[in-house]
């Protein structure tokens, strides 16, 4: 749990620290690195992990790809990406560039009317025709060469990538011999649990607790979680929300929708209590 340096400060001067201070960025490596390990060990395969543009930085982007791992992110509009180095014909002093000298912005390349190629992609669960333009950039957070996808936002109310007021977004891949179609793909999956979160925090009250001690804090985190797990477990067994799954769909689809997560926590509550024993009472003779 990330507990903030001012916080913690307080902490360690009445000797109660439970741990030394780390960003999100370095809780967020740590915990990576750990299931990198342990995915490789059973699938022994390479590891791609689509995280959120706030994590498309140095300390998180060069730890995961020393851990071997390929990471997918999205960009923000003002990212600093250079072209590629020219390739050089005799050697001099010094190691070859490793970054391009002229700065690509990713503005332009969005607002750009050439350049695009349309695709019937399958996203969310939907065929789709999907409006993208890809190349190749530097990127000195990766430490090297990326794929950049631009796509371009549907139309609101459709299904796709309508999470964002811009007319386009950008992603990366530090692996830059995929296709963009992967890399489209990999984004869209991300997206698609975003509703997940929002009703962890929302619904389930993470993050809202309001205890005293650090490790009831870490309880709390874990108790949210665990009913929202509970929550979705009861929803899976209901027949009527059967017949109408919205796992990774966006919310904007016009199809029938099951009870938010508000209802059906009451619900599943309500299910959980009425199936309970009703607890024993010691009598006096």
């Amino acid at each position: 749990m990330y507990v903030r340096r001012k916080d913690l400060k307080v902490l360690e001067d009445n000797g109660r620290a439970p741990w030394s201070f780390r960003t999100k960025l370095e809780m967020a490596a740590e915990l990576v690195e750990w299931c990198i390990v342990l995915f490789q060990t059973w699938f022994q395969k390479r590891v791609m992990v689509v995280v959120d543009g706030a994590y498309a930085k140095k300390p998180f982007l060069s730890r995961m790809l020393k851990a071997g791992a390929v990471v997918v992110s999205r960009l923000r509009k003002d990212t600093a990406l250079f072209d590629l180095p020219k390739p050089v014909k005799r050697r001099g002093k010094g190691r070859p560039r490793k970054y391009g000298r002229r700065r690509l912005s990713l503005a332009h390349r969005g607002g750009h009317r050439r350049g695009w190629t349309t695709l019937e992609l399958v996203l969310y669960g939907v065929a789709q025709q999907v409006t993208f333009k890809t190349f190749l950039a530097t990127y000195p957070p990766a430490g090297g060469v990326i794929r950049v996808v631009i796509v371009k936002c549907f139309r609101p109310g459709t299904p796709g990538f309508n999470d964002s007021s811009l007319e386009w977004v950008a992603s990366f891949r530090t692996d830059p011999t995929v296709s963009a179609e992967t890399i489209i793909q990999a984004v869209a999956d991300r997206a698609a649990i975003e509703q997940n979160f929002h009703d962890v925090k929302e619904a389930h009250g993470a993050g809202q607790q309001q205890v005293r001690n650090v490790w009831r804090n870490v309880a709390c985190w874990n108790l949210c979680y665990f009913g929202g797990i509970v929550v979705l477990a009861s929803i899976r067994n209901d027949a009527e929300a059967a017949k109408r799954p919205t796992v990774g769909r966006p919310r904007t689809s016009t199809e029938s929708r099951r009870p938010p997560q508000n209802a059906e926590k009451t619900g599943a509550s309500r299910n959980i209590f009425s199936a309970s024993p009703p607890a024993s009472r010691s009598t006096k003779n």
